[in-house]
């Protein structure tokens, strides 16, 4: 199977106090098999889903990483939340201000 990466990773609660980052859909998709069988509710549920039908091919690796990401905040194991590439403003983009 072709690695599905994540363009921005996850990063989640482990024994490192920095973290561990899920980089790509096969980490997230192993880390839910991982998680603890009395802690599957439907968070765990609709993340496994997403992640499951992205490799299928039936949604967007984005969109199962944007579930795996709320599946994590909601279970508190989230470590940082990355914002998205595409709203992080660049300093080109920013306005310049022109004295007057």
């Amino acid at each position: 199977m072709q690695k599905m990466p994540f363009f921005v990773p996850v990063c989640v609660s482990s024994t490192d106090p920095a973290g561990h980052d899920i980089e790509d859909l096969e980490q997230a998709l192993q880390f839910l098999r991982e998680w603890p069988a009395d802690r599957r509710g439907p968070v765990y549920q609709a993340a496994y889903k997403a992640c499951t039908a992205a490799r299928e091919g039936y949604l967007t690796v984005e969109e199962a990483r944007k579930s795996f990401s709320g599946f994590a905040r909601i279970t508190g194991i989230l470590k940082k939340d990355e914002p998205h590439p595409a709203f992080v403003s660049s300093p080109a983009r920013k306005r310049r201000h022109l004295p007057s």
